[in-house]
Formats: C-alpha cells, structure tokens, sequence
C-alpha cells in the first residue's frame, strides 16, 4: 500500500493512497464464490451458478461494497502507519478505481493539534465560604409554600404579587392597533410580563375598577412599527387574587420527598439538601476558575473546525430539548439556532477538552474507583432508591465512563489547586450559588 501526506493547512491534511488491485479483487472472487454456493437463477441448477454469470450478474454490485470496506480500512491502517490521529470523518475523493487497476483515492481531514501543557503561573483562587442558616431554611420553604399556595379573590387592592383578571383595550391615536386587546388575561402584578408602567398602573385597584393607562412602548420595542410609540390601554379589572401559602404540614412535606415526619424532620431534610446544593455550588464556581486559567494559558491551540462544528451540534440539540423537545427529522435546527449563538462557547469546551486530556496524562491522573463511587453514591443520594442508581451505573458503561471522565476532570483541578493560592471569601448562602451559575456554561 501506498500512503503520501500533504499538510494543506493548519491542521488540514490531504492522505494520498493507493491499494493494490489484487486486494480488491481477490475479495470481491471470494464473495462471489460463497455467494454462487447458495445462488438461485433460471437455467442453473442451485450452487451451480458459473462463475461467469455471477460477475455479469452481481460483480458490480460487490465490487462496490468491497471498494467502500477496503477504503475505510485503508484510510485507518494510514493514518496509523503516519502516525495520524484524524479529529472527525475524513473526505473521500476517488481517483483511480477501474477494474484490474490499483485503487487510489486522496482522504482530506484535520488532525489533533499537538498541545503542550502550559504552567499556570501565579494562580489565584476566590474560595467562597457560607453557612446554611436558619433563615436560609425559612426562605426555601417560604418558596416551597408559594409553590404548593393556592390563588383565592380578595376584595383588597392589588399589590405587587398579586395576579389581577383583566380586560383592556390598547389605542394609538385613538385607533385600536392589533395586538393591544384582550379579555379575561390574567396578569401577575410585579411580573415584567407587560410593556413598563402597565403593571404599575394597576397597583391599588380593585375588582371592578377601570383606569386608563398613558403608556409609551420602549424603543427597542421588538414590533417596529409599535417602538416608542405613545399609547393608551383601557383597564377594566375583573377579579384580584392573592396567593394564600400552603401550610407548614405533613401534606407540604411530602410533596418534597417526607413521607414521614414533623417540621424538624423537615428543616433537616431540607438543610441537607441546601448543604449540598451549597456545596456543589463551592466547587463549581472553583472549577470555574480554574478552567478559566487554563484557557487563558493556552490561548494559541489552533481548534480542528470538525471538533468545534461537533460541539456546536451537541449544545444546539441541548438547547432545544430544553426547550421544545425532540426536532422533527425535516426541521433546520440550524436556521432557528445558528451557529453564532454557540460558536465561542464550543471553542471554549473543545480547548479545554484538549488541555484537560493533556493535563490528564502530563501529571498521569487516574479515576481512582473510590472516588468514582462517592461520586456516583452522592447522585444517588438525592434518589427515593439510591442502591438502585448505583447500581444503573454501574451496568451502564457509558454512563460510567462519564462518571469517570468527570472524576479525571476534578482530579485536574485538584492538582493545579495544589500550588494555588487559596482566598477565602465571606459570603451568604445565595451569593455562593450565585458565584457558581456561570458555571453552568463552563
């Protein structure tokens, strides 16, 4: 086999091969003799097809699925003779493939860029510090209540929180502009949902009271021909509703998981939860930092455009079933979704992704199981059955080998903490998991 590589630029590559034509050949014969065994054709007895008739009936057919396998095992027995390590699916060209003939085709692709382990000098590491105190509790279950609250009328004014029935009629000079009316909408005071004053306006009223409201749309308005225009609605109120809190009781607790228990039980089920919401927020929001010390290191490692499209892919899909769920197999995701709205984000993963595996074998890293199972055993903490979890897990050799993928990760960063320095920063509960939301993206 011949095998020449042109660098065409960057990390492009162009691999020129040429296979002899006996390889393929003498597969697509002993394909067609095994088939010629079994063949079935008027005027032949069964297994005695000739030869012959075989090739005029079927060698077209088998010499192109023997072309295509021997391409694709040449292409990698290449890339391995030259020492190659292709970072996506190469382009195929066909040159030479007449029969009796050495196959010969050209495979252009880009490679791994070769990545040297920058020192990450002089780092320096904001450690947030907070407590989970007694108020922090009162305010989650606060929330819990407002979840589990129940909307009643009320014949007080409205006030911010509160959610008002409503008719109005929008008007621009006088003259209904579309879009501007509705009736029986129910509105929560306070929400942002309305063009700004809207909301505001309605503050006080109560059920059956009108009021005409002399807004302004803002001028960045996404309606152009309604952007900053001066108008007025006509607000009748219907019905004032308050939320009326869910109660502190046995019914609320097993809505989060109690099944059994007073409130002290209660406020310890829930301050576990937020020490290790607290917790994990504490290491993601030092991960981040890290990760975003080693980009800032090795800013100059030329991206394969394969890996970064790939990841592009991956974080559009994600954005999507988020949101709307599984794509119709006929939508252009990439029309609603460009790539633009992910392309640095993807740049970021995939240098990091390369450092990272670098780093790995640089400080000769390994998932040590102990710490792949504490990591798998605190998801399944937060599951009704979590010896189950643990043990879907370990059955699963992908699920796990993401597991171990992260444990290689965190054991990165802890190895380049080790010669950081560490300052502690005072904080509240909420602001920690604050400091950590950007982590999200990393």
């Amino acid at each position: 086999m011949r095998v020449s590589v042109e660098t065409t630029s960057g990390l492009e590559r162009r691999l020129t091969v040429g296979v002899p034509a006996d390889r393929v050949e003498s597969v697509v014969n002993q394909r067609l003799q095994e088939a010629a065994r079994n063949a079935r054709l008027p005027g032949f007895r069964p297994g005695k097809v000739p030869m012959k008739v075989m090739k005029q009936r079927f060698g077209a057919g088998v010499r192109q699925e023997v072309l295509g396998e021997v391409i694709s095992q040449s292409f990698q027995e290449a890339v391995v003779s030259e020492n190659l390590r292709p970072a996506g699916q190469p382009s195929i060209e066909a040159r030479k493939l007449d029969v009796g003939q050495d196959v010969e085709y050209t495979a252009t692709f880009e490679v791994f860029p070769t990545v040297e382990v920058q020192p990450l000098n002089d780092l320096s590491i904001e450690k947030p510090v907070a407590q989970v105190t007694d108020a922090d509790i009162d305010d989650i279950i606060e929330v819990f209540r407002k979840q589990q609250g129940q909307w009643v009328a009320s014949d007080q004014a409205a006030q911010s929180g509160d959610t008002v029935v409503i008719d109005f009629v929008g008007t621009r000079e006088g003259e209904a502009f579309e879009g501007g009316s509705a009736e029986g909408t129910s509105l929560e005071l306070g929400s942002g949902r309305m063009i700004p004053g809207f909301e505001d306006g309605l503050i006080g009223l109560t059920a059956g009271d009108e009021k005409v409201l002399d807004l302004a749309f803002p001028e960045e308005y996404q309606n152009a021909e309604l952007a900053g225009a001066e108008v007025q609605f006509a607000v009748s109120v219907k019905e004032v509703k308050t939320l009326e809190l869910a109660a502190v009781d046995g019914a609320l607790f097993a809505k989060y998981g109690l099944e059994e228990g007073d409130e002290q039980d209660f406020r310890a089920e829930v301050k576990q939860n937020m020490e290790r919401e607290l917790r994990n927020a504490i290491e993601s929001s030092i991960k981040t930092q890290v990760m975003d010390a080693i980009v800032a290191a090795h800013e100059s490692i030329e991206l394969p455009a394969a890996l970064v499209g790939r990841e592009v892919s991956t974080m559009r899909q994600q954005m999507f079933q988020q949101f709307g769920g599984a794509a119709p197999q006929n939508m252009d995701l990439a029309s609603i979704l460009p790539d633009e709205m992910f392309a640095e984000q993807a740049k970021r993963r995939v240098k990091l992704g390369l450092v990272v595996a670098e780093m790995i074998g640089h400080f000769d890293l390994a998932a040590e199981p102990a710490k792949v199972r504490a990591f798998i055993e605190d998801i399944a903490s937060t599951y009704q059955d979590p010896e189950e979890v643990i043990n879907w897990y370990y059955s699963e050799n992908e699920q796990l080998a993401g597991i171990e993928s992260r444990v290689l990760e965190d054991a990165v960063v802890e190895r380049l903490l080790a010669d950081a320095a560490i300052v502690e920063v005072e904080c509240s509960y909420q602001d920690a998991l604050a400091k950590a939301r950007p982590a999200a993206n990393a």
